[in-house]
């Protein structure tokens, strides 16, 4: 794949050479290579064949936790956070270190410590990272679900977007069985506070924790919010909102 540096903006085939738009600019391949039926038969090309396997389980494992977020992540994303997910799936089930090659999977994957630690670090909108955002110590019970902070100062212990005068916090708690693909997810209350001097505590807990099967996830949102005329309208479509994992159990 090579991109194209010219006035002429090309889609299409051409000559054997495939011109189209991608998120990088104008890209051009040229058509050929191994036929499909040989990769699938061909005992050569077993190991691509494995490859294969676990790379689709890997998007298909994103696309579940993404699904089951679709509530949260409405206003939370970033233009590559469906492939940075895959890749951050593909090593969790890399730690599978039971099942044989081509049936690798996040399921047994998220049982080990490495697997969790590889999820539980991500951030839905890349744009707006939990640590560049919230300069406070936090605290999440995995036990309740709730997630509290102490003596926040919102114009000094958050790096907000300019124009934003409130923001609110709001904890999730999500089971998720990644085989049977069986979902629930319980949020705690929504937590609004002003963006000036003044010391607040944040305390964000669900009425009761989901009871489905599966890996448990435990999230924060943090909303961006203009208020204008006693009304809050959210900011910039939530460009600057954050949406994290903070653990696996």
């Amino acid at each position: 794949m090579a991109k194209l540096k010219s006035l002429l903006k090309i889609e299409g085939t051409l000559d054997g050479m495939t011109f189209y738009k991608g998120k990088d600019g104008y890209l051009v391949r040229t058509k050929g290579g191994i036929s499909k039926s040989r990769i699938q038969n061909d005992p050569a090309f077993i190991r691509t064949r494995e490859n294969g396997t676990e790379f689709g389980h890997s998007a298909t494992s994103g696309k579940q936790l993404r699904h089951a977020l679709t509530g949260l992540l409405v206003d939370v994303k970033d233009g590559r956070m469906t492939s940075r997910l895959t890749q951050t799936m593909s090593r969790v089930k890399n730690q599978d270190l039971i099942s044989t090659r081509g049936n690798r999977n996040v399921t047994v994957g998220l049982t080990t410590d490495l697997g969790k630690e590889a999820l539980k670090a991500f951030d839905f909108n890349n744009n707006a990272q939990l640590n560049a955002v919230l300069l406070a110590d936090f605290d999440f019970d995995t036990t309740t679900g709730e997630f509290s902070i102490t003596d926040l100062i919102p114009n000094q212990h958050i790096s907000g977007p300019g124009g934003a005068t409130h923001l609110s916090f709001l904890s999730a708690v999500l089971n998720l069985d990644f085989e049977t693909n069986t979902k629930e997810i319980a949020l705690g209350n929504t937590v609004n506070v002003p963006i000036n001097g003044t010391t607040v505590n944040v305390n964000s807990i669900p009425t009761a924790l989901p009871t489905a099967a599966g890996a448990v996830f435990f999230l924060v949102k943090i909303s961006f919010f203009q208020e204008v005329n006693n009304i809050q309208y959210p900011l910039n479509n939530g460009a600057y909102n954050v949406l994290k994992i903070i653990a696996i159990e």
